[in-house]
């Protein structure tokens, strides 16, 4: 056992004396360790119950012959921090979780990991960790949030989101604003749309490193806990069969994870994991990939918030396993192994569709022919940018720039109803190093829609997108205007073109006559995690991943 080298022989008596001093017994120290890492925190209800889980867990590691120790690690909520500074936060906590996972495992040398994970960004961190530790291991999802009940619909947070901007358009009280509020997320679990969470959950199941149905299943409902029993069980087969993530994610696999969000209209975001999932990996991936595999992945899946339904939904018509059987079939996805020891096609062999059922689409009668993302490059964007394509038919738009610099500015121009129909809203210094951390838009993107023009302009940005946005949006704009990308150099009035068809972002301008009279602003912060992170990360077609030195990004690993 690799614990070995920290517990065995007259050497290490004092490890397991102070391993004793936790509660070990010598007959524990003579198991496999097991790492039980949680993202349990209080702050949202994303992580909430994780707890719970661990210990569920820990019963299936002891159950199948294991000693489980937990830890935990941090984790910050987009939903409640959107908007503010506190957002510049959330995209940097992937490193911080993956990088703590990675200490504490390599640290203690423990022989296997399970990673409990909830809101966006500690599922992907997850995987990054597991993928350069390759010890036996897998991931766990807490599950999705029930929808909550308003005026006999369904709502969730995006509502409330959309509701800020129809109230600023004096299209709802406050009195009606606080009642939704007060409804729309009735307990624990990750937003219950498609957006970033259950986006990559899907994603990871399809990557082959969460179980089929294990992350399906909803974070309140009861069949959870033996979700979380039979990961602890699991576990301890793949430390038997030294199966690794090695075996696990490979190119394939990624690119079955690219297809499962295009096929879902899933979020922007996993764009950006998935590109540093596949570095730590060391498998070579980029976002062009993103754009081959989702011309040819039509959507299937009618999720919000491009469509009706929702993550509990998807679960009860047959979740994961019947989406991968459809698009096995169609040739859509490609076998690969699975941590349960069966391959993806095994997997997938087992799908039972209720009757009746209308969230997964029959490969011949999609929602839309091609997947929910494309790459655009263009004069505006020469590394690249992505753009949703679900939820909406729009595919070429041409208008004036509203040029901001930075999320508060913009959103205070939509909340006083200065953004016209046709306008190109344009939010920049908001990259991986300009923000720093890439603040998502969606507290811009839902006033818009709760103001009525979501529909009619078209916003543009070096940072990214919640998974609940809808409409005409490109994000990840590359370089970004903190580096001195051509995004740096619009000015208001600009004519900016997105030509979606053409894969083009362009401005109707001589930018670069512009370019000796430009000056990047001072960094926001210069010490602390901020500073390292802005002094090390990647550009966002890399994925705004940290490297080891600032004249080693954009290499690979």
């Amino acid at each position: 056992m690799r614990s070995d080298a920290l517990k065995k022989g007259p050497s290490r008596a004092p490890a397991r004396a102070m391993l004793k001093a936790t509660g070990l017994s010598s007959a524990d120290l003579e198991r496999p360790l097991i790492a039980v890492v949680s993202t349990w925190t209080e702050v949202m209800p994303c992580n909430i119950h994780l707890r719970r889980l661990a210990e569920r867990v820990k019963e299936g590691v002891r159950q199948a012959g294991g000693t489980p120790i937990e830890f935990n690690t941090i984790a910050v909520s987009d939903g409640v921090t959107m908007g503010t500074d506190g957002m510049r936060a959330s995209l940097v906590s992937r490193e911080v979780i993956a990088d703590s996972i990675e200490l504490v495992v390599l640290g203690h040398l423990f022989d296997g990991v399970v990673a409990l994970t909830g809101c966006d960004k500690t599922i992907p961190a997850a995987v990054m960790a597991l993928a350069r530790l390759d010890v036996p291991s897998l991931m766990l999802y807490g599950g999705a949030i029930a929808p909550g009940r308003h005026r006999g619909r369904d709502v969730t947070i995006l509502d409330v989101f959309e509701a800020v901007g129809a109230c600023a358009a004096g299209k709802m009280t406050e009195g009606e604003l606080c009642e939704l509020e007060d409804r729309a997320c009735p307990g624990a679990g990750a937003c219950g749309g498609q957006f970033t969470a259950n986006t990559m959950a899907t994603a990871v199941t399809a990557l082959g490193m969460s179980p089929f149905g294990m992350n399906d299943v909803p974070a309140e409902d009861p069949r959870k806990d033996d979700e979380a029993r039979r990961a602890g069980a699991l576990v301890m087969d793949l430390v038997r069969r030294d199966l690794r993530p090695s075996k696990i994610l490979t190119r394939t696999a990624l690119e079955n994870a690219v297809a499962t969000v295009a096929a879902t209209g899933g979020s922007t975001n996993a764009v950006l994991h998935l590109l540093a999932i596949a570095r730590e990996a060391n498998v070579p991936l980029t976002i062009d990939d993103f754009d081959a595999i989702a011309a040819r992945t039509p959507i299937l899946a009618d999720l919000t918030p491009g469509g009706r339904f929702n993550a509990v939904d998807m679960y009860r018509a047959g979740g994961m396993a019947l989406l991968a059987k459809r698009m096995l079939a169609a040739g859509l996805l490609k076998d690969s192994p699975t941590v349960s020891g069966r391959s993806l096609a095994e997997e997938a062999a087992e799908a039972k569709e209720p009757p009746g059922q209308q969230v997964l689409r029959e490969i011949d009668r999609p929602l839309k022919p091609h997947g929910g993302l494309a790459i655009l490059r263009g004069s505006l964007a020469p590394e690249g940018c992505v753009v949703k394509l679900a939820g909406h038919e729009r595919l070429l738009h041409e208008g004036p720039a509203r040029v901001f610099d930075g999320e508060e500015a913009a959103f205070a121009a939509v909340q006083r109803g200065a953004i016209q129909k046709g306008d190109v809203v344009v939010i920049r210094y908001e990259g991986p190093r300009g923000g720093p951390g890439m603040r998502e838009m969606l507290a811009v993107t839902a006033a818009l829609i709760g103001q009525g023009i979501g529909d009619d302009v078209a916003l543009v940005t070096d940072g990214r997108f919640s998974g609940a946005t809808h409409g005409l949006m490109v994000g990840h704009v590359a370089p970004e205007a903190q580096v001195g990308g051509p995004i740096a150099l619009l000015r208001e009035g600009d004519r900016v073109r997105l030509d979606v068809k053409a894969r083009r972002l362009d401005v109707d301008a001589d930018l670069e006559a512009r370019r000796s009279a430009w000056r990047a602003p001072e960094p926001r912060y210069r010490r602390g995690v901020m500073a390292k992170y802005a002094a090390t990360v990647s550009s966002a077609s890399e994925g705004a991943v940290t490297l080891a030195a600032p004249e080693n990004r954009g290499e690979g690993k």
